[in-house]
């Protein structure tokens, strides 16, 4: 299920500057650290850099020097829940191939879910819908790396996907998602109801392709 980087690209100042020193490596997790605690308790309508600032005790200049806006520390807390969804999808890559066609998209479906629920600030950035053109590549960033992982495992599965638009990789990972972002907005998680639903909705999406 390994795949390629994707070919979206962020805005520079929507992008964090990954520090070179240990130094600035410390205070470059400290901020995530913190920003992620404020995001819990404040959402994004109560987070700024100057927040961020003062909490931590940092000039504004000492953050903005790895975070040149707001949408760079939300884009990069954001391309890091990606990369722990994508460590869980992959660990369950054997168990996976073991199961049927509809079992194993309702098994992805409950462990999108799971990690969901267990992730408040996820929700909040990936579910809670795009504010902005930068936060919504950084989502868009999210679906296309989800859906080259499904689409390669969809390949090992036999299924005959498209070999051009439209990219059925992409459009599963968004049924899903927008299932759980409706659950999201009613109920502030993902519930088993809605959970199911995505696995319907999806297998009833990929039904003609495993005719095919």
């Amino acid at each position: 299920m390994e795949t390629d980087a994707p070919s979206l690209t962020l805005a520079p100042d929507a992008t964090a500057r990954r520090p070179q020193q240990e130094r600035g490596h410390k205070r470059f997790e400290t901020v995530l650290n913190e920003a992620e605690a404020l995001l819990l308790e404040k959402g994004l309508e109560g987070f700024s850099i100057p927040t961020l600032a003062e909490r931590l005790d940092f000039s504004r200049r000492s953050i903005y020097k790895f975070f040149p806006t707001p949408y760079a520390v939300l884009n990069e807390l954001t391309l890091r829940y990606l990369d722990k969804l994508k460590t869980t999808l992959i660990a369950e890559a054997d168990t996976l191939l073991t199961l049927t066609h509809q079992d194993t998209v309702a098994r992805i479906a409950a462990i999108g879910a799971d990690f969901y629920n267990a992730h408040p600030v996820a929700r909040l950035l990936i579910l809670g819908g795009p504010v902005t053109d930068n936060s919504y590549r950084a989502q868009s960033l999210v679906v296309q790396a989800i859906g080259k992982a499904a689409g390669a495992y969809m390949q090992m599965r036999g299924m005959k996907l498209p070999s051009a638009s439209p990219d059925v990789a992409n459009l599963t990972v968004e049924i899903c998602l927008t299932c759980y972002r409706v659950s999201y907005l009613h109920h502030g998680k993902i519930t088993d109801a809605y959970r199911d639903e995505a696995a319907y909705a999806m297998q009833a999406y990929l039904s003609k392709y495993l005719r095919g």
